[in-house]
């Protein structure tokens, strides 16, 4: 049964399509079969491996709403292992047609049982929002990564995030659990970016991901070309920050023997 972790932050403009294809990815070339579900109406994870909204006629809202079977409208990545449910804009409305009908917050977690022995890895992109669509990626996850860009106002709404978290632990997913906070566009130059890994260190410990995603020129460019960041450039410091991000959830859940000196390396390289 797949491992299915949700990519979470209200806060737009922090990475969070960013980690979920990527982190996805990485997952697919360690040979993890995996898939990327794209709960943002935006469509961004869907257009970062490589499709165009505009041409999907099915999407995970058809799975929500009218009962689609999510086999049917999965796309294979042009990374091996890696596979897509995409979403179009009309996902923008679900959270009003579902709003009234029974177990609402409980919709995706019926789609995914259908297809979850089928990938070791689900990695749910999720919109930057607490609305009931989030709130269904919640429900239906084991974990969530919460990506916290390294500027000024980090902390600003993660607050609100974690309690969301723990309501929706206490109400509707007891087996939720917090897989880490991900530090992202850190960039070594900046005082203020150390002080901010410092601040986030402090506050929550061992919550925080010992990989930090660095800001990086091929990390950025990668989606316009319809590619993630192992695809574009396999030798980029994206491309190694987020193998080693995959690693160390790997070696978090016991799922491979990465042995402290390797990984040791792997985090003094990054620095």
């Amino acid at each position: 049964m797949g491992k299915v972790i949700a990519i979470a932050n209200q806060k737009g403009g922090v990475g969070k399509t960013t980690t979920a294809i990527n982190l996805a990815a990485s997952f697919a070339v360690l040979e993890y079969k995996t898939l990327i579900i794209d709960a943002d109406p935006q469509a961004n994870a869907t257009s970062g491996v490589g499709f165009d909204p505009r041409n999907i006629k099915t999407s995970i809202y058809e799975c929500i709403l009218e009962e689609v079977e999510p086999d049917n409208i999965t796309l294979n990545t042009s990374t091996p292992n890696l596979d897509l449910i995409p979403a179009h804009i009309d996902l923008v409305g679900a959270e009003i047609e579902i709003i009234n009908l029974p177990n609402r917050e409980k919709m995706m977690k019926k789609v995914i049982g259908k297809i979850r022995d089928k990938y070791e890895f689900i990695i749910i992109d999720c919109s930057p929002s607490l609305g009931l669509i989030t709130i269904n990626a919640l429900t239906a996850a084991d974990s969530v990564i919460i990506p916290v860009q390294c500027e000024y106002f980090a902390l600003e709404g993660l607050g609100k995030l974690l309690n969301t978290i723990k309501i929706v632990q206490s109400r509707l997913n007891e087996r939720l659990d917090i897989e880490g906070i991900l530090l992202t566009m850190f960039d070594n130059r900046l005082r203020l970016a150390k002080q901010v890994v410092d601040e986030v260190k402090t506050h929550f410990q061992q919550m925080v991901f010992d990989t930090i995603i660095h800001r990086n020129t091929r990390l950025g460019e990668a989606p316009s070309f319809g590619e993630t960041i192992i695809m574009h450039d396999a030798n980029s410091t994206g491309a190694v920050n987020y193998l080693n991000l995959a690693r160390e959830i790997l070696q978090k859940n016991r799922m491979t023997h990465l042995d402290q000196a390797e990984k040791e390396i792997d985090i003094l390289n990054e620095n």
